[in-house]
């Protein structure tokens, strides 16, 4: 099949996929959209929201209408990375069998990530990054399609372990999920409150799904673009020369190389599912807020005087 063919399949797809997806999930578009296209990238997403906006009902109805293999896990205080990764136990015949964890499931919803303490945060890491487990010195590969949704809420802060840089940048985007409209949340209390339950069709399979993967990294990027996207993550750091004013008083990190790599790859992802076959500045400005939101660091400053990230990069873009 050709790569044109492909992309203009992919078009029909995510319109069946967000139509099954709208019978549960009311309102919410952009995050759906986004835990979409992480998923056609192969990448993580964290939905960040307060409780109650539908955060799980949305990573499971995203996992039923893919077909896939779904484990949650609720992360606590007392969680232990073998409770994760899973361990290996004496048989009968005194012999080491290894437990699978739930990690070995496609999607993993990490409930609460910042719940647990970094140990137990860190026993994702590699299978985040290399989607292989170490256990016991023995070596273990996930089975393709993983991801992991992980949702954290942004209003408690007793008893939660904010989330280290280098964990957070393992995440393509990061998801603001908003309240709902009067009109959104006329309908959620009506769908919610009666006794007919909507059933979702799966549309993909996990082999489709690698298939999106392999045809999105096949789509063709101009070095303009390119250049577009590495200036704009370079415009984050205070200390380069490209650095704006805004970006020096108000930031104290800014994003890294992988940035970069996430903007490209969702550019050409939004750009495939738009039917475009190749992706361009616009692609890259639409999804640059939730790929640079949680990669950036900002200062007291930017705190006292309620300068947002999003009012940073929206200024860059």
């Amino acid at each position: 099949m050709s790569d044109v063919k492909a992309v203009n399949d992919l078009v029909l797809k995510h319109k069946s996929l967000k139509t099954e997806i709208s019978k549960i999930i009311i309102g919410q578009e952009e995050a759906v959209n986004f835990v979409l296209l992480s998923i056609f990238c192969g990448g993580h997403s964290l939905l960040i929201g307060v409780p109650g906006l539908a955060k799980t009902l949305l990573v499971n109805t995203v996992s039923d209408v893919l077909g896939l293999k779904f484990n949650r896990i609720q992360f606590t205080p007392d969680l232990m990375p073998s409770d994760i990764l899973g361990s290996e136990i004496l048989d009968e015949n005194r012999k080491f069998k290894f437990i699978k964890g739930p990690i070995f499931s496609n999607i993993i919803l990490a409930d609460e990530i910042n719940r647990t303490p970094p140990k137990t945060q860190a026993a994702l890491l590699e299978a985040m990054q290399e989607r292989s487990v170490t256990v016991s010195g023995n070596h273990y590969k996930l089975e393709l399609p993983f991801f992991v949704l992980a949702t954290q809420n942004p209003i408690e802060q007793e008893g939660t372990y904010p989330l280290p840089e280098a964990q957070l940048d393992r995440f393509m985007f990061s998801i603001n999920l908003e309240y709902p409209s009067f009109k959104e949340e006329v309908a959620v209390v009506k769908s919610t409150t009666s006794n007919i339950f909507q059933k979702v069709n799966a549309i993909l399979s996990g082999d489709e799904i690698i298939a999106i993967q392999n045809l999105i990294r096949k789509i063709p990027v101009t070095d303009n673009v390119i250049e577009y996207a590495v200036t704009l993550v370079g415009k984050t750091r205070p200390k380069s020369s490209a650095a704006t004013e805004m970006v020096k008083n108000y930031l104290d990190w800014g994003a890294g190389p992988r940035a970069s790599q996430n903007l490209i790859l969702a550019a050409k992802a939004y750009a495939a599912v738009h039917g475009k076959y190749s992706p361009d500045i616009e692609d890259v400005k639409a999804v640059a807020i939730p790929i640079l939101s949680h990669r950036i660091v900002k200062n007291y400053k930017a705190e006292a005087e309620g300068v947002s990230i999003t009012d940073i990069i929206e200024s860059l873009l």
